[in-house]
């Protein structure tokens, strides 16, 4: 049994998101202690339990410590079997960080497709928008052969909740090695959506980020939606990259002004954008596709506009379940890259 420490690194969920799935695909069992150990609420919180309890269902395994708020975990895989399943986070906890602990078990090696249904939060802060999932995470698992599907039925904003995701899964015999060095020149696109709010907040989203990025000599198409469910607000940016598109985006929250909720996307272009055409993988996507990257055949290699100690820390517990030499080139908060022997 692997014996891993919960609070090395950034000392949060992706630990338990990466054991709990290379747990799945290896057969190996692990403990890990100080769960999320570095977090203001330590422990097992409802969105990290959901991903034990998802991961235990999907791969019929034995779990002990598996409560809320509980620093110590014991995971022990069985088989995992593709097909129909449907989780409940219960709270406004991020439907996409368990869809990240479930998606590779599921699809690696298997000879069925599989759906699931996720409930809780779509657009929370901390974790990644269902809109980035679809637009970015997607396309890059395209490009490795892995195939899968995403839909929303409904958004579901911090604190209610209520999102629901749809996602389709097809089986992946092998995933296919990747490289990626220099992004090139982009245009911008996007949207400002409100949810059970009035509409002018979409207006005054578009508009602060249209004029800060035209300051910048970027023009952007940013429209207009209106959403049921909510409340609840995003302003989401897409750069044209290729391979795969690059989305950022700002979310509302009570007393932030809807200026903010565009500076926080549009200054995370600016960043993205200033790190340079041979940083070519945003800082988000970095970290989650070296796992899949991990279980590729062959070597890949590619540039990131920003080492984090996410990637970081993800590199290090890969390392734990599979003999594969991982190298993150660079200074932590500076442009960098990884290659995957």
């Amino acid at each position: 049994m692997l014996e891993l420490d919960g609070s090395f690194g950034e000392g949060g969920g992706q630990i338990l998101r990466t054991s709990l799935a290379l747990s799945l695909i290896t057969g190996k069992p692990f403990h890990l202690r100080n769960v999320r150990a570095k977090r203001s609420k330590p422990g097992l919180q409802p969105q990290h339990l959901m991903s034990v309890r998802a991961a235990a269902t999907v791969g019929q395994a034995t779990v002990r410590g598996d409560s809320k708020g509980s620093t110590d975990l014991v995971f022990e895989p069985g088989e995992v079997r593709p097909g129909n399943y449907r989780f409940d986070i219960g709270t406004a906890g991020a439907t996409g960080l368990v869809l990240h602990t479930l998606y590779l078990p599921l699809m690696l090696g298997k000879d069925g497709p599989s759906e699931l249904t996720l409930t809780g939060g779509t657009h929370v802060i901390k974790s990644p928008c269902f809109h980035f999932l679809d637009i970015t995470w997607r396309a890059y698992l395209e490009q490795f052969g892995l195939r899968l599907r995403l839909r929303m039925d409904r958004p579901g904003f911090y604190p209610r909740g209520g999102g629901a995701v749809q996602v389709f899964l097809q089986p992946c015999a092998a995933i296919q090695a990747f490289r990626h060095l220099h992004r090139g020149p982009v245009r911008v696109s996007g949207f400002s959506a409100v949810a059970g709010l009035p509409d002018q907040i979409a207006r005054r989203q578009a508009r602060r980020a249209t004029v800060r990025l035209k300051q910048h000599d970027l023009e952007a198409d940013v429209q207009e939606e209106t959403w049921e469910g909510g409340p609840g607000t995003v302003l989401a940016l897409a750069l044209d990259t290729s391979p795969a598109p690059t989305l950022f985006f700002g979310l509302g929250e009570r007393g932030k002004p809807a200026e903010r909720v565009a500076d926080d996307a549009v200054d995370q272009v600016f960043a993205y954008l200033g790190a340079g055409e041979a940083a070519a993988v945003d800082a988000h996507s970095a970290d989650q596709i070296v796992l899949p990257l991990a279980l590729a055949k062959g070597p890949s290699e590619y540039t990131v506009a920003e080492v984090t100690l996410h990637l970081l820390t993800n590199v290090a517990v890969i390392r734990q379940f599979l003999a594969r030499d991982i190298v993150c080139e660079g200074e932590e908060g500076k442009p960098g890259r990884v290659r995957i022997a």
